[in-house]
Formats: C-alpha cells, sequence, structure tokens
C-alpha cells in the first residue's frame, strides 16, 4: 500500500547558470543550524571543485540535507550550463519538486527554460524564487510576468502554474512572500518547502525498489550510486539485484556493503534507509546510472531517460613535441589511457574510445566547455597530452542524408553591436528566428545556428561587443547539413628553427600579426608564435640575434620596442586552433603547434 513520508522532502534547485542557485544552498545550510556558531564558513561551500570555485559555474550536481521542523529537506544543487545539461536531467528523478531560481534583473533565460521544461516533463511541483532581489536594477514584476509566460508556453497544467513566488536576497540570506518587504531571514521558503512539495510516497511493505541516479567516485571505496529508495526497504550488507531499464538482459546479483545518508555537508553511515531515502552505496564494482537496486527474486527495472549523446569530439594524443616529456608528471600513454577511462566513472556524458593507434584517443562530450574543463582538470593533476581541434559528430537520417547538431543561440547585445553579431553569425550558418528589444537599451537575438559555427566564436564576440554581450546556447537536436564554413580568416606565423626567441628576432615578426611569446620562449620549428595579418601562414626565425658589425650608426642601439604579446587562455587557445593544428597542454605551459612539424612534409601535404 502506497504511504507518504512525512518527515523527509527532496528538492532540487534549477537555475539558469549563475542566478544564484549555490549562494541560496549556503544559505539554507547556515540558517538550519549545520555550522557551528563560530565555524569558519567559505562562500559556495557546494561549489568543492577548484574550477568551480575559481568559474564560479557549478560543473557536478551535489547532494546535502537540511533538518527544519523535524523534517529532513535533501536538497540536489544542480548545474546551469547547457553542456552539463546531462547532470540535470537525471537528478530530477531523485525529487519530490524543485525551486528554480531566476534572476531578478536577467529574468527567464534559455537555460531557465530547458531545466523547467524537464522538471515540468516529470510533473513536478516548483517553487519560483526569484533571486537578487538586491540588485539596484532589479525588475521583479516583469520577470514574474515572464516566468508565467515561460510556464503557459512549456504547457504547464493549472497545479503548476498555480506555484508560490518567493522574493529573496541570496546573499543577505532573507527570503518573502511579498515583492515589498524584504524579509529576515529564509524562514519563508523553509515554510513553502513543506506546504507545496509533497512527501516522497512508496511502499515500505514491498520489495525493494532503488534508482541510481548519480555515480560519485572515491579511491578508498570505489564508486558510490546515489540514488533514491522508491519502495521497500535497503539494508546493509543486503544482496540485491541490478537491473537497468535500457538494458533488459542486464541482471547481476551484488552485496550492498557499504551505505549512507546526507546530513549536511557529511555522508553518514547508515544500517538501512526506507521509502523517500536519498542514499549513497558503496561496494558494488560496476554500478551504472540507470541501475535499479531490486530485492532478488523481484527485479523491476525503474523507466529512466536516457543520457544525452555527446555532439562534439577531440582527439586526446600522447605529446610527441620536441620539448615533450620536460613539464608534465604523467605522459605516456598508459597514462592517457588510465586517466580518460578513470573519468568515465564519473562522467556519464562523455565518451573515450580507442583509435587504431595506441598514440591517440577520440573523446566526445556535450559541448567545448564540457572538454576544456576536463582538460584543464587533467593539466592541474599534471598531465602532458596535445588536443585536436573540436569537430562536431555527424549523423544520417533515415534518407541517408547528412545531418549535424543544432543549438539556439540567445544574444544580449546594447542596440548598436546587434549589426555586427547578425552580420558575423550570418556567415556561420546561422538563422535569426526572433528579434526584440530588452531592458536597458539591450536587443535580445535568437538564433538557429550549426554547433561547428559556435567554434572559436565566443572571444570574437566579446571583441566585437566590447565585452558588452551576453550569449547563451542549448542544444537543439539534429538538423539538416548546413553546408561548408570557414572558421579563420587569418593565417599562423610559425617558428622554423628551434631555440630561445630573442628580442630582435620578435621585432622584426611583430610586423607581421600578434605574437603570443615574448623574448625568451623556447620554441620549435613548426611551433605557431602568433596570428598572421592576412589568410596565409608564414614561417620566420624569432631566434635570429643582430649581426654585430665594426661600424655602428647612431641609432643602432636604441632599445627595441616589443608590443605585449597575446596570452591564450585555454578557451581562447582551442578556439584558435586550425584543422591542422594541435595544442600542446602541459601543467606550465600552453603551445600550438602544426600537425606536422616539418615544413616540407607539411608543405607536401598541402598540395596532396
Amino acid at each position: 500500500m502506497l504511504t507518504k513520508r512525512e518527515d523527509i522532502r527532496n528538492i532540487a534547485i534549477i537555475a539558469h547558470v549563475d542566478h544564484g542557485k549555490t549562494t541560496l544552498v549556503d544559505e539554507l545550510l547556515k540558517q538550519s543550524g549545520v555550522f557551528r556558531k563560530n565555524q569558519e564558513v567559505t562562500e559556495r561551500i557546494m561549489d568543492s571543485n577548484e574550477l568551480e570555485r575559481e568559474r564560479g559555474i557549478t560543473i557536478l550536481s551535489k547532494n546535502t540535507a537540511v533538518f527544519y521542523k523535524n523534517t529532513k529537506i535533501n536538497i540536489i544543487d544542480t548545474p546551469g550550463h547547457a553542456d552539463f545539461g546531462g547532470e540535470v536531467e537525471r537528478v530530477l528523478k531523485m525529487a519530490d519538486g524543485a525551486i528554480l531560481v531566476v534572476d531578478a534583473f536577467e529574468g527567464a533565460m534559455p537555460q531557465t527554460k530547458f531545466v523547467l521544461k524537464k522538471a515540468l516533463e516529470l510533473k513536478l511541483p516548483v517553487i519560483v524564487c526569484i533571486n537578487k532581489m538586491d540588485r539596484p536594477e532589479a525588475r521583479p514584476e516583469e520577470v514574474m510576468d515572464e516566468v508565467l509566460e515561460l510556464f503557459i508556453d512549456l504547457e504547464a497544467d493549472e497545479s503548476q502554474l498555480d506555484c508560490p513566488f518567493l522574493f529573496a536576497s541570496a546573499k543577505r540570506g532573507t527570503a518573502s512572500l511579498e515583492i515589498e518587504k524584504e524579509g529576515r531571514d529564509m524562514v519563508p521558503l523553509f515554510e513553502t518547502i513543506l506546504q507545496s512539495i509533497p512527501a516522497p510516497k512508496g511502499d515500505p511493505e514491498a520489495d525493494t525498489q532503488a534508482l541510481i541516479s548519480t555515480i560519485d567516485y572515491n579511491e578508498y571505496v570505489g564508486r558510490i550510486g546515489v540514488g533514491k529508495v522508491y519502495n521497500g526497504c535497503l539494508k546493509m550488507n543486503q544482496d540485491v539485484v541490478l537491473v537497468n531499464a535500457h538494458e533488459q538482459e542486464k541482471q547481476k546479483k551484488v552485496k550492498v556493503s557499504k551505505l549512507y545518508e546526507f546530513d549536511g555537508l557529511n555522508k553518514v553511515e547508515v544500517t538501512e534507509a526506507g521509502i523517500g531515502s536519498i542514499v549513497a552505496i558503496a561496494g558494488i564494482g560496476d554500478i551504472q546510472i540507470g541501475d535499479t537496486i531490486c530485492s532478488l527474486g523481484h527485479p523491476s527495472p525503474i523507466p529512466f531517460q536516457k543520457i544525452s549523446e555527446p555532439t562534439i569530439a577531440m582527439q586526446f594524443l600522447v605529446n610527441d613535441s620536441p620539448l615533450a616529456g620536460k613539464e608534465g608528471k604523467y605522459v605516456t600513454s598508459r597514462h592517457l589511457r588510465e586517466r580518460l577511462f578513470r573519468e568515465l566513472n564519473t562522467d556519464v556524458s562523455l565518451r573515450v574510445e580507442e583509435t587504431d593507434t595506441t598514440e591517440s584517443y577520440k573523446v566526445s562530450g556535450r559541448g567545448e566547455l564540457h572538454l576544456s574543463i576536463l582538460i584543464e582538470t587533467m593539466r592541474r593533476e599534471g598531465y602532458e597530452f596535445a588536443v585536436s581541434k573540436a569537430e562536431v559528430l555527424y549523423k544520417e537520417d533515415e534518407n541517408g542524408k547528412r545531418t549535424e547538431p543544432m543549438e539556439l543561440t540567445y544574444i544580449d547585445v546594447p542596440e548598436s553591436f546587434s549589426g555586427t553579431v547578425i552580420e558575423k553569425l550570418s556567415q556561420r550558418k546561422g538563422e535569426l528566428r526572433n528579434m526584440k528589444t530588452a531592458a536597458g537599451g539591450y536587443t535580445r537575438l535568437e538564433f538557429s545556428i550549426p554547433s561547428r559555427g559556435l567554434i572559436g566564436y565566443r572571444g570574437e564576440f566579446l571583441t566585437d561587443t566590447k565585452g558588452n554581450g551576453v550569449m547563451n546556447t542549448i542544444f537543439d537536436g539534429y538538423g539538416p547539413y548546413k553546408g561548408d564554413i570557414q572558421y579563420r580568416k587569418q593565417g599562423s606565423l610559425i617558428a622554423f628553427e628551434a631555440g630561445e626567441a630573442i628580442t630582435y628576432g620578435l621585432f622584426n615578426a611583430q610586423e607581421r600579426g600578434i605574437l603570443f611569446i615574448s623574448p625568451g620562449t623556447k620554441v620549435y620549428s613548426g611551433m605557431v608564435v602568433g596570428q598572421n595579418g592576412k589568410a596565409e601562414d608564414i614561417e620566420l626565425n624569432v631566434c635570429r640575434k643582430k649581426q654585430l658589425t665594426n661600424t655602428r650608426s647612431s641609432s643602432a642601439d636604441e632599445a627595441l620596442r616589443l608590443s605585449p604579446p597575446k596570452i591564450l587562455s585555454l578557451e581562447q587557445a582551442l578556439e584558435f586552433i586550425d584543422t591542422d593544428e594541435l595544442l600542446e597542454i602541459t601543467p606550465k605551459n600552453l603551445r600550438i603547434r602544426k600537425k606536422i612539424l616539418d615544413s616540407t612534409l607539411r608543405k607536401r601535404a598541402m598540395k596532396k
């Protein structure tokens, strides 16, 4: 018999990137008494990963739990970035309701629409929290209307449309049910959660059923499955069977050796967990996302949506440049292979395939950001390797025609820049779908564009809009192939001998374009040292010394002035490289190089 478990609420916090989800969770943790009075607490506690803290984005979904009025509230903080959409889709399956956080100035953004659509499809009740009410340019009434329009667009039912609205400032730790009044604390939000989010239902007497929605990994205990108990009860040392809705033949007998529940930011070991509990299970070696843990003799999998397929791929190669192996700790193909396959333990949207050579692996992901986060993480761990330009993954439709991944791109720019943006995106096969005037003299443009048309565009976009534009993209399925796109208008400046860059050589080289290196940088033949002002590649000698002669002219010894080099970040370098180039990545340096270092062989290959 189905019963409700009133002492638990399971909620997911969903929002567009940077609208304040993680800060809101911090406040719920602080105000529920998770920390001692004198405990020093960092900001954005939930973003535990170093890269998350630096970039201010959530990459992995996190679980935590707080207690309010004898009720345990399990909170799942989800990523807001489109590349990590796979995380959001899965974790909503653990929740019985969602808090949608919307910025009081920016309003409903593309990612808001994406995550809300997923929540509504699962028939979850939603609490709308309009955050950042302390912003001077906040416009809560208009944002409220935008959100309601979004609900109607997404065909929400009557009960979902009748959702509660709260007005909060996560930074100040306050929430209120009225626009005009600033709250004193987060109590209105806690109360709304208890009233509006239903308690989990299940049959405590039935056979065990628990669905795994995310995977954690720990070097000591291996893979840890995190999921929710739907029916029955899960006990420590229980013999169970693993089944999966997408793999009918899978039936594996395993044992639950460790069982944890969440309390604050910690995992607490428990002996058993009942319906509605969110648990972490250790001791099952090959546990996968989407697996259902069932009682022996009663295998019935819980349906689970398939994980979104990758849309973009890169080659990860062993570094074979003349400077290889000097800066990294892990440099061999064995190290590279082990590390990439280890990443599959926690990142389910990633694919790693072996190629016909052991020196190279094809790595596919959900977008440029998804792969650049992996590259940056590996680099910080001491890995040295090279990567090729990102390329999209094509498919064929029923008629054998080529299709490619498409993106919906939403751009907010000051009116004066909209012409440039429209022109640039049209060259990259983008179609303008909609254009409207937004608040504060901004124009909102809506494009449908092939994913490959956006590769390498972000940097250009920031330059074109003088840093004032905001661009958001969201995957929009596969569409017919749109024809060839020319990525880069400029060629590369290439060093043609090995050595150390010298001021005299660089001074002559800088007339040709923009340099990426400064004097004293080690270079090798075939390494890209700058960007040419024209379309073709040019080879230069940046190690050239000045020949000393007996006669000196009066001006010869004046100091040579160099323009400061353009130091590329990882994202900029990945955007810059062309299809015949590689990016060499070491813990200390990023170097762009030609795939074929020898200039004669390179010219022959181009003729072919």
